[in-house]
């Protein structure tokens, strides 16, 4: 995602206001207020659930979710006899394999030899040599940091099953024939001089961004009459006045479901209850139209509630969810997305932007992988590359996240579909 400046830290309650417009908007009684009809029974997901195809299919129940804390116990120091005497050339391959989590060479620059691309949240180790730290020391912190060092961004690699003892014995071996600074062959490859991405596509181009498509497609989505012969045009005449600034008031705490539900939710809940159409989440149905009444919004600046009460719990909950360790790789998402932690800084060659800018361009053209992401989509891709189980598409917790996230965002510009790498 393209660098977004910002000074923001992370609080518990935030400041706004919320802009309610019911989506199927017709007079209410005086001192009444209309809500939307929604289907509210079955799941609004494919189910049962399945990972997507082409994902790591692997389980990691042993570790926290984001709907589950699983203990993890820091692991006791373990105790060596002089110094370790592991083989170096297995250490080398060991902390350059990025099969294994990212491995060292996600987060430190290391070298000789410079393996291509290392990124620098973690600190630089090409001259760990010199730092004259014991070897019993660095086992210990690469086997578990937290009893020496709890608010570290670094991986249980020992403690979470991921390197046995010998192995991490193999990677000190390593660390310890790191005795000068790395030496890049260019620019692109020094994370400390590697350029900032910046977007600088026009999103908005149909021939640059393929989910323009899908703006087209959700406009004659909402014109197609479904099963009751209805569309939603038949209530909405003029949607590009009824929805000017709706989207940009989403996501909300629906009382009639107990959860926050953004504007797919919304989508594939109303049209069953009105036009009997079935949208369900993250079909192409369900991305059209919300990109669509999303896409009528732009411009709009982000004004999610912050101060009703359901709003606040949600974002208290939300809160606690950004901070919460899990997975096998035991990371939190302010772990990569604040300035106190691994904010713009790089992981391997991916740029860490701060949670503001992170929302606005959602749901978005993904163009790694020809594919429009909604943010839950996103979210399940973040837990699944800390190796933590993703939760299906509507999940409360997904939704505290998207409400607390958004308003980090509150007063930026709504800009979608948007288009990143």
């Amino acid at each position: 995602m393209p660098a977004k400046k910002s000074h923001l830290v992370l609080p518990v309650f935030l400041l706004g206001t919320l802009i309610v417009l019911s989506a199927c908007a017709t007079r209410p009684e005086p001192g009444k207020t209309k809500m939307a009809p929604l289907e509210l029974e079955k799941p609004a997901f494919a189910s049962p659930w399945v990972r997507y195809k082409g994902w790591p299919s692997e389980m990691w129940s042993d570790y926290s979710t984001v709907a589950a804390v699983v203990p993890s116990i820091p692991a006791e120091p373990i105790k060596i006899e002089g110094p370790i005497t592991g083989d170096p050339k297995k250490g080398e391959k060991l902390a350059y394999d990025r099969s294994r989590g990212g491995s060292c060479i996600a987060c430190h620059i290391m070298g000789k030899p410079v393996p291509p691309l290392p990124g620098n949240a973690g600190p630089d180790l090409s001259d760990y040599a010199s730092w004259g730290r014991s070897d019993e020391f660095i086992l210990n912190y690469i086997y578990d940091h937290r009893k020496i060092k709890p608010d570290s961004i670094m991986q249980p690699w020992g403690a979470h099953k991921l390197f046995s003892v010998d192995e991490i014995k193999d990677i000190v071996a390593f660390l310890k024939t790191q005795k000068s600074p790395a030496e890049f062959k260019d620019n692109l490859e020094n994370p400390k001089t590697r350029p900032i991405p910046v977007e600088t596509r026009d999103n908005f181009d149909p021939f640059l961004n393929e989910a323009m498509a899908a703006v087209d497609k959700g406009k004659e989505l909402f014109g197609k009459e479904g099963a009751s012969k209805k569309s939603c045009a038949s209530c909405h005449t003029n949607p590009e006045q009824t929805f000017r600034t709706w989207a940009a008031s989403m996501p909300r705490h629906e009382s009639r479901l107990n959860k926050v539900i953004g504007v797919e939710e919304f989508v594939t809940r109303h049209a069953r209850a009105t036009t009997g159409d079935d949208y369900l989440l993250q079909s192409g149905g369900n991305l059209a139209l919300s990109i669509y009444l999303r896409y009528l919004s732009n411009g709009q600046p982000i004004n999610v509630d912050t101060t009703s009460a359901e709003h606040k719990q949600a974002i208290k909950r939300g809160t606690e969810l950004l901070g919460r360790k899990i997975g096998q790789l035991h990371m939190a998402c302010v772990d990569c997305h604040t300035t106190e932690r691994g904010a713009n800084k790089w992981v391997r060659g991916q740029w860490l932007g701060e949670f503001r800018g992170q929302i606005d361009h959602f749901p978005t053209f993904r163009t790694s992988r020809s594919e429009i992401w909604d943010i839950t989509k996103r979210f399940q891709w973040c837990n699944v590359s800390v190796r933590a189980n993703e939760l299906q598409p509507g999940a409360p917790g997904y939704g505290d996240l998207e409400l607390t996230i958004t308003a980090l965002n509150n007063g930026m510009k709504l800009s979608v579909p948007g288009i990143r790498h």
